[in-house]
């Protein structure tokens, strides 16, 4: 590991805005924090939103900042790339927005019944491979709505067609209830203040001329999940490597 990376992990441990826990036992209790995040770690009583696979955390940044009236936490098993996030929240001063380092494996670890009002996945991996691994894939669905209040909403922000596709197939097959969608964004009637805070990597894909896509729905808490048996096309581009720079 470089100095680099060292030094973030050292100087990141001293964040009052974050909590790390990367590495997970089955014997071990669910952690404090659950059903508590409110009350001990923020110390207001505002809805609790998630943003899954936060990376530099530009994303929860911005949103705590756009709407002071909700909790915002920045989730991602990466702390390197958190620590930007969590230092620029810091010396801004934005008070309603921590980071979870973890795996969002196991997320149901961390957050109680009905804590989560909503939760962002911005440009997350498509995982074209694997829908195990994918953050949109019904295995995930079936954690999050542990954590979702009745009517929570998933939010997706992507540039992949392949995700967005797969997603409204999983969101058809199963009856949930879309909230908005758009397979361009920024030629849609949908952008606003929000919708519109740009990551590192999103404004990589616009110079690439790339269409930004975006999906919003309902996750239910009735039924089991059903996968979508449909064969999406995979996107014809590769993904930017983890190492890309600022």
């Amino acid at each position: 590991m470089g100095k680099n990376k060292l030094k973030k992990f050292a100087e990141m441990a001293t964040f009052e805005n974050v909590v790390q826990a990367p590495f997970y036992d089955p014997d071990q209790p669910d952690h404090e924090l659950k059903g508590k995040w409110n009350a001990v770690f923020f110390k207001t009583n505002q809805p609790l939103v998630l943003e899954l696979g936060c990376g530099k955390g530009e994303y929860a940044v911005s949103l705590a900042r756009f709407i002071p009236e909700k909790n915002f936490i920045g989730v991602d098993i990466k702390g390197a790339r958190m620590w930007k996030g969590a230092k620029d929240a810091l010396q801004r001063g934005i008070r309603n927005v921590g980071f979870l380092r973890t795996s969002i494996e196991i997320i149901d670890r961390f957050f109680a019944p009905g804590e989560v009002e909503q939760i962002w996945l911005t440009f997350p991996d498509p995982q074209m491979k694997s829908n195990r691994r994918r953050l949109t894939a019904t295995n995930f669905m079936e954690k999050y709505r542990r954590i979702l209040a009745p009517g929570g909403t998933i939010h997706l922000k992507t540039d992949s067609n392949f995700q967005y596709q797969y997603t409204l197939e999983m969101v058809k097959e199963n009856g949930l209830k879309i909230m908005a969608q758009t397979d361009d964004l920024y030629q849609s009637d949908l952008l606003d203040e929000v919708l519109s805070i740009q990551t590192f990597y999103e404004k990589q894909w616009r110079e690439r001329g790339i269409p930004i896509k975006y999906l919003a729905f309902q996750l239910s808490h009735d039924e089991p999940l059903r996968e979508p048996t449909v064969e999406i096309e995979k996107d014809p581009y590769r993904s930017f490597g983890r190492s890309a720079r600022e």
